[in-house]
């Protein structure tokens, strides 16, 4: 397989500026990065870039609409530590997220989103700046009733949060002149402390809002491989770029690689890595490490409570637990991914066997795996 085209940059804002040279064409970028690398760091860049001194003003415009972790931090809980009855959501008012929060019906449009993915609901108390939550649960009596002020999840806060956020976002594509100085959407995992199934809804719901409109250039950063494949497949007949972002721990330099059209679910891509470095044999005791985690994660896919179920060739297969014991044990040591050393022979045929043993179970697109039809698809 040929390496697909990858770009280094000095920093941060080195690759900031260059998202926002590269959406003077494009509709958006999508990222993919592991956590640590820089995603959250590198919204606020690219925010930054955007901000303009004011004439006549100590303060300074900006062109960009980001959702991030500080996004989260414009909602506080009081929770009522004496009482415990009057837990209250607040918003921070001194932030432009909230303009025109009265006038521009915003419960109404927040609900709109809301109802995809919860089954709470809110009162936004708009001269004292706070939200509070109210949920319809059956009694003993198999009635309907509502309990006011209850205390949401983290989870559903956060779903709440981003209903928030797409509410706003929906006002800047009507063009609501609250939010005219929206130029650029920047979103960095929207997603934290949600289960698969929301991830895959947001996904596609955030892709499908996306589309509905040309005006707006989007940058979209995630660690969480499903949502990028979501985002991926939703979005690639789109004029776009997506890559993948990584760090270089000695020089501080960032990499951009194009994914192209390599599949980014990262399930597929692990396995497409594990097949590469068996065709040259250059397999390092780490991969024993991927490899456990592909055989965890298929076994839990498919209802089992252990990963040996997943190289099982039939009921009285007497190497299975040969072969388990080889994973358990060459995936439990010390190794480095950035000090790699390479297997012995006789580790290497065990990998090798067990990797086919899983690769005949279950099966995949053969061409995933066939380079010469990668080389051809580039």
């Amino acid at each position: 397989m040929s390496p697909q085209p990858r770009s280094s940059f000095s920093d941060l804002n080195a690759l900031a500026t260059h998202f926002r040279t590269l959406l003077g064409s494009k509709k958006y970028v999508l990222l993919f990065a592991y956590n640590g690398t820089g995603k959250t760091r590198l919204s606020c860049a690219f925010k930054d870039l955007g901000k303009q001194p004011i004439p006549g003003s100590e303060e300074k415009s900006t062109d960009t609409l980001y959702y991030n972790a500080f996004t989260e931090d414009l909602f506080t809980w009081d929770n009522d530590l004496e009482g415990d009855t009057e837990r209250r959501l607040y918003l921070n008012r001194s932030s432009k997220f909230f303009n025109g929060l009265r006038e521009l019906a915003m419960e109404e449009r927040i609900r709109k989103f809301l109802r995809r993915y919860a089954d709470f609901d809110f009162d936004i108390k708009y001269d004292e700046w706070f939200v509070h939550f109210s949920r319809e649960v059956r009694n003993n009596n198999n009635a309907t009733e509502k309990v006011e002020n209850i205390k949401v999840s983290r989870g559903e806060e956060n779903i709440f949060v981003w209903c928030f956020f797409l509410a706003i976002v929906e006002l800047v594509v009507d063009q609501e002149p609250a939010y005219s100085w929206v130029k650029y959407i920047y979103i960095d995992d929207p997603i934290s402390s949600l289960d698969d199934n929301n991830a895959i809804a947001i996904a596609s719901h955030l892709a499908q809002l996306l589309k509905e409109q040309e005006d707006l250039k989007v940058v979209i950063s995630s660690h969480h491989a499903l949502f990028f494949n979501v985002m991926y497949n939703e979005l690639k007949k789109s004029k776009g770029k997506d890559y993948f972002l990584t760090k270089n721990r000695e020089t501080g330099e960032y990499a951009l690689q194009d994914t192209g059209e390599t599949p980014f679910f990262h399930h597929v891509a692990l396995i497409i890595e594990l097949k590469e470095a068996v065709r040259t044999g250059k397999l390092y005791t780490y991969h024993f490490n991927i490899l456990r985690n592909i055989l965890e994660k298929s076994a839990s896919f498919h209802g089992y409570t252990d990963f040996s179920e997943c190289i099982k060739s039939g009921d009285d297969d007497s190497d299975e637990v040969t072969y388990a014991r080889y994973v358990n044990i060459l995936s439990h040591g010390n190794y480095s991914l950035f000090e790699p050393r390479e297997m012995v022979d006789d580790n290497k045929k065990v990998f090798r066997d067990i990797l086919d043993r899983y690769m005949n179970l279950y099966r995949f697109n053969p061409d995933l795996f066939n380079e010469e039809t990668r080389e051809n698809d580039e």
